[in-house]
C-alpha cells in the first residue's frame, strides 16, 4: 500500500477579511504597472480570501509625489479599465506616507491625510538607517488627530539592536503592520526572527500584503505564511476585521 503525502494547502486570509496595505493603483509608484496587472493583483487577492482591500500609494517625496487628486485619479482609472474586477471587491484608497521633512511640510501647511480608517494613518520611514525626528513627526501627526500606523516594524532591522525604540512607539500610541510576507522566507531570517519579537510581545495590530506584483502574489499561497499567522492572531489584537 503507498501512502501519498498531503499537497500543502495555500493560505486562507479570509480570517483577516481586509487587505490595508497594497499597492495596486497602476503607474503612481512601485506596485502595479498597468491595468492588466492591477486585476491580475486584485483577482488573486479575492481567491485567497479577502474580501476588502485598501490599496495604499507611496507617498514619497520627490519620487512618488502623490497627493489624494492623483491618487483618486488613478482609482478612477482602475475602476474604469477592470470594472468587473473592482465591483466584485470592496476597493478604495489610502496612503503610505514616507516621514521625512516633506511630508512634515505637509502636515504643517494642514494637507489632509488620506487615512486607512477613521483617523488612522499609514506610515514609514527609512529601512536602511536609524531616521532623526521620526518621533517628533509622529507627535505631530497625533497634535493633528491622527494615529500613526507603522508599516511592516519587522523590516527594520537595524532596530534588531535597538528594540526599545518599538516600545517607545507603542508607548506613544502607534500602532503596528505585519507584512504577510514576512512570515514566510521573502524578506529573510532576520525580518522573520523581528517579526516574532513583535509577535510574542503582541505588538501588532493590522496585517497587510504590502502587495506590489504577481511574484508577491505568488509568495503569499506560502503554507508557512499560515502557520505564522495563526500565531498572530492568537498572540495579538489584529484589527482588519474593523476596516
Amino acid at each position: 500500500m503507498f501512502f501519498l503525502s498531503k499537497k500543502p494547502v495555500a493560505p486562507n486570509y479570509s480570517v483577516l477579511q481586509a487587505d490595508m496595505h497594497s499597492h495596486l493603483i497602476p503607474g503612481v509608484d512601485d506596485g502595479s504597472t498597468d491595468v492588466e496587472t492591477s486585476g491580475e493583483l486584485i483577482r488573486g487577492l479575492r481567491d485567497l480570501g479577502f474580501s476588502r482591500l485598501v490599496t495604499t500609494p507611496h507617498v514619497l517625496g520627490t519620487m512618488y509625489p502623490n497627493t489624494p487628486e492623483t491618487i483618486a485619479a488613478g482609482e478612477q482609472k482602475l475602476r474604469a479599465g477592470i470594472p468587473d474586477e473592482v465591483a466584485a471587491t470592496s476597493l478604495r484608497s489610502a496612503a503610505e506616507y514616507f516621514l521625512d521633512d516633506l511630508f512634515l511640510g505637509h502636515l504643517n501647511a494642514g494637507l489632509q491625510l488620506l487615512t486607512v480608517t477613521g483617523k488612522q494613518v499609514l506610515c514609514e520611514f527609512s529601512l536602511s538607517f536609524p531616521t532623526q525626528g521620526v518621533k517628533e513627526i509622529l507627535f505631530e501627526m497625533q497634535m493633528q488627530g491622527y494615529t500613526p500606523i507603522i508599516a511592516h516594524p519587522e523590516r527594520y532591522i537595524y532596530l534588531s539592536a535597538n528594540k526599545l525604540f518599538y516600545e517607545e512607539l507603542r508607548e506613544m500610541g502607534c500602532l503596528f503592520q505585519l507584512n504577510l510576507l514576512a512570515l514566510g522566507t521573502y524578506y529573510g531570517k532576520s525580518v522573520t526572527e523581528l517579526a516574532g519579537y513583535l509577535t510574542k510581545r503582541g505588538y501588532y495590530d493590522y496585517v497587510g500584503t504590502d502587495l506590489h506584483n504577481v511574484r508577491q502574489l505568488e509568495m503569499l499561497r506560502d503554507p508557512k505564511i499560515g502557520e505564522g499567522l495563526k500565531r498572530v492572531m492568537d498572540q495579538c489584537r489584529i484589527r482588519n476585521k474593523e476596516i
